[in-house]
């Protein structure tokens, strides 16, 4: 009978219950990026409020997530990944730059990926914070992918010859450190100044960095 589900294939109305199930977590997924990144934010938003942005039940809610920091864990996870692939189409195009224009060119790639849907931009540097020790440690596990990212450019740099070889791991964590902090506090409408303005900032700091004579070490 049409309509039935049959257990041997698990198929409801000739679909697949995986493509249903598939299908109910991205519905939760967008609802969870309109309401955490755009409207009352992740704080101010129940499972009621999801479960009705997305059209489905809780009941079906609890099917896919145990709780919404779940939902908010997974956007995070997206929207980082979003701003790594940008990253990484990018990187065929900086291949015969210099190390000043090649960074400039994949930070720019980075700001793309990161900012372009302002959604993205508060889920990455707002509402993750101090939500709890679970996603305090996602999100420096991605910090420190970033950390190690930048790190393997300039040493490929240093050992073609282009920067002098050095320890980079203080500047690109100081560098990442910067851009979760400046961006946290453009987004939630502490810095007075446009988006543009706030990544050519950031750009500069680590230009001038990277340009700049090393620092002498203890005599």
């Amino acid at each position: 009978m049409a309509g039935r589900i049959t257990p041997a294939a698990g198929r409801y109305g000739g679909r697949p219950a995986a493509e249903r199930r598939a299908e109910r977590r991205e519905r939760f997924l967008a609802a969870g990026l309109e309401l955490f990144g755009a409207g009352p934010g992740y704080r101010a938003t129940k499972v009621t409020d999801l479960s009705r942005a997305a059209g489905l039940s809780t009941r079906q809610f609890y099917e896919e997530f145990q709780t919404l920091e779940d939902v908010l864990a997974a956007l995070h996870l997206r929207v980082n990944d979003a701003a790594e692939g940008t990253v990484l189409a990018a990187l065929p195009g900086a291949a015969d730059l210099d190390p000043v224009d090649r960074c400039a060119h994949l930070f720019r790639a980075y700001a793309r990926g990161a900012t372009g849907d302002p959604r993205h931009t508060r889920i990455a540097f707002v509402e993750i914070i101090g939500v709890s020790p679970r996603l305090d440690r996602q999100r420096l596990e991605r910090r420190s992918r970033w950390i190690s990212f930048l790190c393997g450019e300039l040493d490929a740099a240093a050992a073609r010859g282009e920067i002098a070889a050095r320890d980079f791991r203080v500047t690109a964590a100081a560098f990442i450190g910067s851009v979760n902090g400046l961006m946290h506090d453009w987004s939630v409408g502490w810095v007075d100044a446009t988006l543009d303005e706030v990544i050519e900032e950031l750009l500069q700091m680590l230009l001038g960095r990277l340009q700049a004579p090393p620092l002498d070490g203890p005599s």
